[in-house]
């Protein structure tokens, strides 16, 4: 008997000194006595991928990849400032994207994909402020949009008192991209 190679005997039994195992029992080694758990495994990632595909379709996901302003009245939370929008000064110069996400790819995806989840998660567990009110981080990313756009106009201003003490430019400006504050949504002042 070759103890490297093993002994295979006619029946198809190996041998590898006391030890025998049968071309039968070579299957049960490795996920044996795991199927059940494999199957409940599958059932699960179906039903959320399923529920997931089901949530997407029903709430327009794929919508929020362009940058088309009647995405942002998807939800119906938020047709008031959709509306405003239209009317206000800035409708002919900008739209939500450009005030409301980054500048640049992966910012702005970024930005879409934190705000995505966290409006579903609002959405869906209703705990959401009525009026919406925008949040630190949407804040000054309006901010920065603020500034882009018209630096030359309020460049000695906002050297003037530095970053730490800049004026929020909505602060004064709040009608310019949704029009007056006819109950919606914004800073608390």
């Amino acid at each position: 008997m070759n103890r490297a190679r093993g002994y295979v005997s006619p029946t198809g039994a190996r041998a590898w000194g006391a030890h025998v195992v049968t071309a039968q029992a070579a299957p049960q080694r490795g996920i044996a006595g795991s199927t059940p758990w494999l199957v409940a495994l599958g059932v699960f990632a179906g039903a959320a991928l399923g529920i997931a595909g089901y949530a997407m379709v029903y709430a327009e996901g794929f919508s929020y990849l362009s940058a088309e302003p009647k995405v942002c009245a998807n939800c119906h939370i938020m047709q008031a400032q959709y509306d405003s929008w239209q009317k206000a000064s800035h409708h002919h110069v900008a739209v939500c994207n450009d005030c409301h996400l980054p500048r640049g790819f992966v910012g702005q995806y970024y930005a879409k994909a934190r705000n995505g989840f966290n409006h579903a998660k609002a959405y869906t567990l209703q705990d959401f402020d009525e009026p919406i009110a925008i949040k630190a981080f949407n804040s000054d990313i309006v901010q920065d949009n603020c500034l882009a756009c018209h630096r030359d106009l309020v460049h000695d201003a906002v050297q003037a008192r530095g970053p730490a003490q800049e004026a929020s430019c909505v602060h004064c400006h709040a009608g310019a991209g949704h029009g007056e504050r006819a109950g919606l949504g914004g800073p608390r002042t």
